[in-house]
């Protein structure tokens, strides 16, 4: 049996604050010790490529990028006051094996909201205590 799939899932986005858009950027490449985790808030603590810091209220599109050379997992989500527009209960997490990538977009006016305070904190967390693991993280909001 022979199937072909050509689709094209490219997501725009303009500049601004309506469907289809967005006004503000961040990326990085991180690493975590063995067992560690962090929070990204993205409603205070990172800053844009010029050092600005960013206030993200609506979350557009997230990448979250595994090294291939990792040995553990890079856990993404879960937390006190993780984004609950982005996942359904606050103990979800997505797993993002060696080599693999989370991507998620929201194109639509409302993306995820992202609430200072109660739903702003997204949580990476290295799987297991062997070995550190590092990764690419890309967050394209609304502030």
């Amino acid at each position: 049996v022979t199937s072909t799939l050509e689709k094209d899932y490219t997501q725009l986005f303009s500049s601004g604050t309506a469907a289809n858009q967005a006004n503000a950027l961040y990326h990085d490449e991180r690493t975590l010790t063995a067992s560690s985790a962090e929070s990204l808030d993205l409603n205070a603590s990172l800053t844009d490529v010029f050092g600005a810091s960013l206030t993200c209220t609506k979350l557009k599109a997230l990448v979250v990028k595994a090294a291939a050379a990792n040995t553990n997992n890079v856990l993404v989500g879960g937390g006190a006051t993780t984004i609950t527009t982005l996942f359904t209960a606050i103990n979800d997490q997505a797993i993002v094996r060696p080599g693999g990538m989370l991507l998620w977009t929201a194109p639509d006016a409302t993306g995820a909201a992202i609430t200072a305070g109660t739903a702003d904190l997204l949580a990476i967390t290295n799987s297991a205590g062997s070995t550190s693991v590092t990764y690419d993280v890309t967050v394209v909001c609304v502030e």
